[in-house]
């Protein structure tokens, strides 16, 4: 995505054809997913085995939700860019996002080329500071 160095991405989401979908995406855009999580305690522990540049975070997830896993990400790195996937986007479910720190949020039923646009405007917006 418009760097030499390639984005390094955590995909976590319970659902496994979700995970293949966005895990073709990001890497047709350049990106290289470094891990994948299929619930909110696997992407808690992938993140700090990583250390990626960028989290793609379900909110509803077995063990630990998206909220929780992303507050504990968050915890651990102030500075985590994560953006929440989700089925579910209730403006309250949103605004619990972006209060505990997700940069963006992407719904499900997104058509593809609007993700990549969603993931390189936030991301080119996080280089630009």
């Amino acid at each position: 995505m418009s760097e030499q160095k390639k984005v390094r991405v955590l995909l976590a989401d319970d659902e496994s054809h979700i995970r293949t979908l966005m895990k073709t995406v990001f890497s047709s855009m350049g990106c290289e997913v470094v891990a994948e999580a299929k619930n909110g305690q696997e992407a808690v522990d992938l993140y700090s085995q990583h250390k990626p540049n960028m989290v793609l975070l379900d909110v509803n997830m077995p063990f630990k939700d998206g909220v929780q896993a992303l507050q504990e990400i968050r915890a651990a790195d102030p500075n985590a860019f994560v953006i929440m996937l989700t089925s579910v986007s209730t403006m309250e479910t949103v605004e619990q996002c972006v209060v505990a720190g997700a940069v963006g949020y992407i719904r499900k039923d997104t058509p593809i080329a609007e993700i990549k646009k969603i993931v390189k405007e936030t991301w080119l917006e996080r280089v630009k500071k």
